[in-house]
């Protein structure tokens, strides 16, 4: 068997600053995760450290060696993890579907139309692309344009859960639909909207998908420092092809080196991109000292309740 390539020391200390891996970096407010998300350009949301890539539950924690408890419901980072999601969807000001492979994730909106021109649908694409049960879905939202789950399976006549979660799921995959809040009483549920209604400018953004590719690619490259065979692909449910293309594009213009294949690195040294990194409102602990444990901040939205298993 292969071995697993390493991540150079120097390139995960630049990962614990520049994902929040970090305690002194720590997000502890939803402005602090959407200036994450920005900065990054798009992560993971209840994804721990098995998992490449940056990850909103990861930079909640500040550590690089987060990993989700079995028990969530009791955990408090996973707590506030699960409040952070729900205050930004409520806010809608970064992109959030479960999109390609069944990843769930936070887009930035400066990256929405390179992850639409990838996976997204366009209307008149959607008779052949889309499903009887997902057109059925997507015709009532179009008429509603909001509704909780339980609504919308009675109203679309895909009233079988499995269908309709196999429905929703191919239109958060297609960019077509997004939850935009989570409601806990009487019982819990996601409201669903049209994606257009909330990022309507980037959707209706034309752009190549060769551009996609070099654009997804630099963004994880700026944030990551340097990737390995297939880490890329991993993170953004893109194929290693296409991963490959996004990476030899920036090679081309000089904006990475690739050392061996599938081995790429940001050509301007690691010292050099300390402005790329997301400043923090905390003070960073000196040198040869550990920074202090933070105590996590109770959820402030249905503290007394249990927290769903992540999506």
């Amino acid at each position: 068997m292969r071995p697993k390539p390493q991540i150079p020391s120097d390139i995960e200390e630049y990962r614990d600053q520049r994902w929040c891996r970090e305690g002194a970096r720590a997000i502890t407010t939803v402005v602090e995760a959407e200036r994450f998300i920005e900065h990054v350009g798009f992560a993971a949301g209840m994804t721990d450290s098995r998992r490449p890539g940056p990850s909103l539950y990861v930079a909640v924690c500040g550590r690089r060696d987060a990993v989700l408890p079995r028990h969530v419901q009791k955990d408090p980072e996973t707590s506030l993890t699960w409040t952070l999601k729900d205050q930004l969807l409520r806010r809608g000001k970064v992109y959030y579907a479960k999109l390609a492979r069944g990843k769930t994730m936070f887009i930035a909106p400066r990256l929405i139309p390179h992850f639409n021109a990838i996976w997204g649908v366009r209307q008149s694409d959607e008779r052949r692309r889309l499903s009887a049960q997902a057109r059925a879905v997507l015709k009532v939202l179009r008429n509603e344009w909001e509704m909780a789950s339980s609504d919308l399976r009675k109203e679309s006549g895909v009233t079988e859960r499995v269908a309709f979660t196999r429905a929703i799921d191919e239109l958060q995959a297609s960019m077509i639909v997004i939850p935009s809040e989570a409601v806990y009483l009487p019982k819990f549920t996601y409201l669903w909207t049209l994606a257009v209604g909330r990022h309507g400018d980037a959707l209706t953004t034309r752009v190549a998908r060769d551009t996609a590719f070099r654009e997804i690619a630099r963004a994880f490259l700026v944030g990551a420092g340097m990737t390995i065979p297939g880490e890329l692909a991993r993170v953004t449910g893109l194929s290693r092809p296409e991963a490959g293309r996004g990476n030899r594009a920036l090679v081309a213009e000089g904006y990475a080196t690739m050392s061996a294949p599938g081995f790429y690195k940001l050509a301007t040294t690691v010292e050099g991109i300390r402005n790329l990194l997301i400043p923090s409102s905390r003070p960073v602990a000196t040198a040869g000292r550990s920074p202090v444990r933070r105590s996590v901040p109770a959820p402030n939205r249905a503290s007394s309740q249990a927290v769903p298993a992540p999506r």
